[in-house]
């Protein structure tokens, strides 16, 4: 009998290690302009492990294989202490488990200032990883004057020195032939021997590689006086100056967001368009019912809502990536900071403060280019209580019923509004500095850049990465909270009243008769009579009733709590959902509608005859507006931005108190000046 045939033992062949390639450098580096020209759009983003800071790592081809290339945050040094600096560091160090230490680094040096980056690389060149230096903006540097050689340097470094410019391109194929030959045939670093030398004759490390890095500058960098070094500093004379930089930054600012508002508009109608087009289409096809309602209403009428901005946030991150490259944004953080220190703000607040202005959701993302985690987090909690574009339809239906004839005092109160939500914001700063934030904003510490040319194609590719990480991250959530909201505004069903019904039996009989128009209008009256009953008596009207009690002292009665109610998903539904409670349908583009909106609204009685849009009622409903947390994408960002429900929770409780008291002292104390 023969004996079984053993069965081969060996382990299976292990998988090839995944290579990994840091891109590692100084702030204004370029290393996210050579991320993107190395990568293209073919990147993801993620967050690094316990912390809200995001990283991108996308597939890049080396020729004879693909490599992933991880985009770090900008750092000075290894030995540094920051939050966003020491995440950077730990990645190239190998301390991130989830990561693994780098297969080779890319250090990137900025062409234009030698010096300044070495310190870096002389850290960087010490870790047992092989690296290669990108020269970057190599074009600039030549503009300007300066000659670079490339091989001495590498002399000096141990290490291989490309000369590229993400910018244009250039010695983009040479620096993928370098990696893939690192990684191919890894060799141990050596300490540049000029930098152990300077090190022991400094006595003090930092010292010592900062020698280093003039002596190794200064020999390997030739440059030649030209006039572009003096334009520059006449040009910051001018931009940096404590008055007219302030000047000049609120006119660029002001500059960009006309832009966005003109701009915006068309892109903003194109997709309002296509969705009214989709919800019309969805009637034709579904029968009418819970089903088409809900295709129509929940889900198309809530994803319409989100993507309806996206125009907005495109045009603002297109100009913001512009102005970050000619140099400028640094140059206005500069100038902002002093102002903004004072309320524990940092200077580059500024920015995203100016955003929510249109919308809450662009100005929480743009915090981004605040780098310290207190400060960034600090500015995501007050920027929704500056006044964005949603809150406009219900400033103007408060002016409209207050001031209907009068276009000065209705300026003033829309004036007011705007006003009220800057110093909301800046007094709540200032009081979170002094209790949950302790802590003066971080120092503004930065080295300006030098103005250039901005890259549209940098700026179209963060743009369109922003787009991207707004549509799938935020979009999903958004998307089941609309369909959230409408099954609350649908059920419990209820009967039509007898009112209603009465109506449409004298239409059926009106039409009997051949009097058409009347039989429809009686049938348009049945139908908004019947939407307000069923409102009311929907889980969101059971939930207006109530809270009557709590919002009673401010003026409202059970219809505009319904409102408030429906708010908390988007402010400038209120129109729209009164329309329907007073029983006039939906409020949209019918001028003659909206006006007998506001007549109604005026002529509207509490149940012991007093008027409920009295003028402290008004200015209440104004104030718990200006205030109020009535977002629910915005909330939506601002959990995705500090990486979790906690502060985005505490947000909406802390808005809507203050929104409660503001316009309960409001409401109480012009009744009593006014009875």
């Amino acid at each position: 009998m023969s004996l079984p045939q053993k069965k081969n033992l060996r382990p299976p062949p292990a998988k090839p290690h995944r290579r990994v390639v840091a891109l590692a450098g100084n702030p204004n580096a370029g290393k996210t302009t050579l991320f993107n020209a190395l990568t293209g759009l073919r990147a993801k983003t993620a967050n690094f492990p316990g912390t809200t800071l995001e990283y991108r790592v996308g597939p890049c081809s080396t020729g004879q294989g693909s490599v992933a290339l991880l985009d770090l945050p900008g750092l000075y040094g290894l030995g540094t202490a920051s939050p966003e600096e020491a995440i950077a560091r730990d990645a190239l160090t190998g301390r991130l488990s989830r990561l693994g230490k780098p297969t080779a680094i890319v250090l990137v040096i900025d062409a234009t200032n030698i010096e300044r980056n070495l310190y870096l690389a002389s850290q960087v060149l010490e870790l047992d990883v092989p690296a290669v230096v990108a020269l970057n903006m190599i074009d600039l540097s030549e503009r300007q004057g300066t000659r670079i050689d490339a091989g001495a340097l590498a002399d000096e470094l141990g290490c291989p020195v490309v000369k590229v410019s993400a910018r244009t391109g250039r010695g983009i194929p040479a620096l993928l032939e370098q990696i893939e030959a690192l990684i191919q045939r890894p060799a141990k670093q050596a300490r540049p021997s000029r930098l152990v030398e300077a090190c022991k004759c400094a006595g003090c490390p930092h010292a010592g590689r900062y020698d280093w890095a003039e002596q190794v500058g200064g020999a390997c960098a030739v440059r030649s006086p030209m006039a572009a070094g003096d334009r520059s500093e006449r040009i910051d004379r001018f931009l940096t100056h404590p008055v007219i930089g302030v000047g000049a930054f609120f006119a660029v600012m002001a500059t960009v967001f006309i832009m966005i508002f003109m701009i915006a508009q068309y892109p903003m109608e194109w997709i309002d368009g296509w969705f009214a087009i989709a919800q019309s289409v969805t009637e034709r096809l579904l029968p009418a019912g819970d089903i088409q309602s809900l295709v129509k209403d929940g889900i198309i009428g809530g994803v319409g809502g989100m993507l309806v901005f996206l125009p907005q946030i495109c045009i603002l991150f297109f100009f913001i990536a512009l102005l970050e490259d000619t140099g400028y944004l640094a140059r206005a953080a500069f100038v902002m900071d002093r102002l903004m220190r004072r309320v524990g703000l940092p200077g580059k607040a500024f920015v995203p403060m100016l955003a929510a202005h249109a919308c809450a959701i662009p100005g929480i993302m743009s915090a981004r280019i605040i780098e310290n985690r207190r400060d960034r987090l600090l500015t995501i909690l007050v920027l929704p209580l500056m006044t964005c574009s949603a809150r406009l339809p219900v400033y103007a239906m408060v002016t409209a019923l207050l001031y209907p004839r009068s276009p000065v005092k209705a300026g003033l109160l829309f004036t007011g509004a705007y006003a009220l939500g800057l110093v909301a914001a800046l007094a709540m700063a200032l009081l979170f500095k002094r209790t949950i934030l302790p802590g003066q904003a971080r120092p503004l510490v930065l080295e300006l850049p030098g103005y250039k040319i901005p890259s549209l194609r940098t700026a179209a590719l963060t743009t369109l990465d922003r787009a991207r990480i707004f549509v799938t991250k935020a979009g999903t959530i958004i998307l089941i909270i609309s369909v959230l909201l409408w099954v609350l505004s649908t059920y419990p069903k209820s009967d039509p009243p007898r009112e209603a019904t009465a109506l449409m039996q004298q239409a059926d009989t009106l039409e009997a008769a051949g009097d058409r128009p009347q039989a429809e209008a009686l049938r348009a009256t049945s139908d908004r009579l019947a939407r307000r009953h069923a409102l009311e008596h929907s889980a969101s009207g059971r939930l207006g009733r109530l809270i009557e009690p709590a919002i009673r002292p401010l003026g409202f009665d059970w219809q505009v709590g319904v409102g408030v109610i429906s708010s908390f998903a988007a402010r400038e539904v209120i129109v729209s959902t009164l329309s329907i409670v007073y029983g006039l349908g939906e409020s949209g583009a019918d001028d003659d509608r909206v006006e007998r909106l506001y007549d109604t609204m005026r002529e509207a009685r509490h149940q012991d005859g007093t008027a409920v849009f009295t003028t402290p009622a008004c200015l209440s409903l104004l104030v718990f507006y200006v205030l109020a947390m009535q977002c629910l994408p915005t909330q939506v960002v601002a959990r995705r931005e500090t990486n979790g429900w906690k502060w985005p929770i505490f947000q909406l409780l802390y808005m809507t108190a203050l929104a409660y008291l503001a316009s309960f002292a409001v409401y109480q104390g012009l009744s009593v000046l006014t009875s």
